[in-house]
């Protein structure tokens, strides 16, 4: 059963099970003036700002349930407590899935993912979880239960609160369940890395790849400082990475026929450019795309999340050069990978940059990543609290700001989501 709120010096913890509980926690923390966070796995709890005063933690993972799946129109509700791991076990043995593969994905649960608008490589071809949600229900802190969009790909029934609520770190209402537009189970994947002598050569490589006919499932970007190979007899791939400061990962998935005229057509059309070509398989290829995901966050350091045009990435590749060039005295310093590590979605523009140095070089670094033309959207994912103290975390809304003060003082008049925690 759902806990009563109370004021005391530890949180209380609400675990609720049903979307009624939900909707009675929140009308009682509103009705209390108690603030409230809304919790799944907790793989991103220290995102965004520093959390204010917290009477009240709501976790969500009771509701864990795949609520309908129609195979026909390949779709499906989901609760938000239920991990995307689960889900998509689950989706498997109907030959469907969910693409989606934010950082964490094995805990992160479909309420997290959602609130975050978190996203990986598959961005490049399925988009982010605000371009695959089609209907959700929601509980707001009048303790409403309320739903917008369908069941179908094509319905239009009532507002786009699933676009609203998509990336609000839980702090306008509390997403109950969503319903989600599926893809097929690609029956073969291979993956296409090569490694670029300069960036010059990386940037020549995104516009070839972006003007030519190629349909890859992801389209990625690493670089590295460090041009030195770990000493290292298994076949490791994030050893392998640190022997090139630039790599392009290019992911077919369809038919076996079709995967390879694709890898053979890709190989082609970029062995000019490149310093080194390499093929990998469906079983190496997965545990490649595990360590992708998780480089940047298996060391200490800030994480930053910003945007570029595809086309400037060598321009911008180079600002970030200039501003990170006498960066020392980070928590990784000595470190074979160097001061910054940039992973990203090249034919998309956006992407993480891990800066490894001392709390007044990463604010600097920010501090010029913003003032830059040639980022965009500059964002702290991950950081310590005294950097917190020195940037925002967000940066600033501009002519935004009082959309988003609007819409706060709608959905939560009382104040009570999020501490603080989110954008708006």
């Amino acid at each position: 059963m759902c806990g009563i709120l109370q004021s005391t010096p530890d949180p209380v913890v609400i675990t609720p099970a049903t979307a009624e509980e939900v909707a009675a926690a929140l009308r009682d923390a509103s009705e209390r003036r108690h603030s409230l966070v809304i919790r799944g796995a907790g793989t991103k709890s220290d995102w965004g700002r520093p959390l204010g005063r917290v009477d009240a933690v709501l976790d969500m993972r009771r509701l864990n349930r795949i609520l309908e799946h129609q195979h026909g129109d390949m779709t499906a509700t989901i609760e938000a407590g239920a991990t995307l791991r689960d889900v998509n076990r689950a989706l498997a043995q109907h030959g469907q899935w969910l693409p989606l593969d934010p950082p964490f994905a094995d805990r992160a649960t479909m309420g997290g993912i959602l609130a975050t608008n978190d996203s990986g490589p598959l961005r490049h071809r399925y988009g982010t979880p605000r371009d695959l949600v089609i209907g959700i229900r929601l509980a707001t802190t009048d303790g409403v239960l309320a739903k917008a969009g369908g069941r179908v790909v094509k319905n239009v029934a009532g507002y786009d609160l699933s676009k609203l609520v998509t990336g609000s770190f839980g702090c306008l209402a509390a997403i109950l369940s969503a319903t989600f537009k599926l893809a097929p189970l690609p029956r073969a994947s291979k993956t296409l890395r090569v490694e670029a002598p300069d960036a010059a050569a990386l940037g020549q490589m995104v516009r070839t790849v972006m003007a030519s006919q190629l349909e890859p499932i992801a389209f990625e970007i690493e670089i590295r400082r460090s041009t030195q190979r770990p000493q290292s007899t298994r076949k490791d791939f994030s050893a392998s990475s640190a022997s090139s400061a630039f790599t392009i990962l290019l992911r077919f998935a369809s038919l076996p026929a079709v995967v390879d005229a694709q890898i053979d057509a890709a190989s082609s059309a970029l062995k000019g450019h490149a310093g080194s070509v390499e093929v990998i398989d469906t079983d190496d290829g997965q545990r490649l795309w595990s360590e992708h995901s998780q480089q940047l966050w298996n060391r200490d350091g800030a994480v930053v999340r910003a945007s570029w045009l595809p086309a400037n990435i060598t321009t911008a590749l180079a600002r970030l050069e200039e501003m990170t060039a006498a960066l020392k005295g980070g928590p990784a310093a000595g470190a074979a990978d160097g001061a910054t590590a940039m992973v990203g979605r090249a034919a998309v523009g956006a992407g993480l940059i891990r800066i490894d140095a001392d709390t007044d070089s990463q604010a600097s670094v920010i501090q010029q990543l913003r003032a830059s033309s040639s980022f965009g959207n500059v964002v702290v994912v991950r950081g310590s609290a005294d950097l917190k103290a020195l940037v925002d975390v967000w940066g600033p809304h501009g002519d935004r700001q009082p959309l988003f003060d609007s819409l706060k003082r709608a959905l939560d008049p009382a104040g009570v989501l999020n501490a603080g925690r989110g954008p708006v």
